[in-house]
């Protein structure tokens, strides 16, 4: 039996604090952590239905689908609200000097 090392992670308070981007990256970064938003709803939706068609379909039950479809929603919904919610809540330079 090959036994491997165990390193355990490192704990947050050794990590170095993490680096504000500057100027127009850190536009770009917000601009695309917001643009994730607009792929998230339709691929949950798209990905909700496809897991409930094959499901219904291996099971000869078409209303599975239905189901699917409604939980990939629900699913991809609770994902935006998050992520809304958290850009919504980062820090401003205001903030941060406290």
């Amino acid at each position: 039996m090959v036994r491997m090392a165990f390193h355990p992670p490192i704990p947050p308070e050794h990590l170095p604090p993490p680096r504000p981007a500057k100027g127009a990256v850190n536009a770009l970064v917000q601009a695309e952590s917001l643009m994730q938003i607009a792929f998230i709803l339709p691929s949950a939706t798209l990905i909700g239905w496809g897991g409930g068609w094959w499901i219904g379909s291996k099971l000869h039950a078409p209303w599975i689908g239905i189901v699917g479809l409604v939980l990939g929603m629900v699913a991809g919904m609770v994902s935006v609200i998050r992520m809304a919610l958290a850009a919504g809540n980062t820090p401003s330079k205001k903030d941060s000097s406290r």
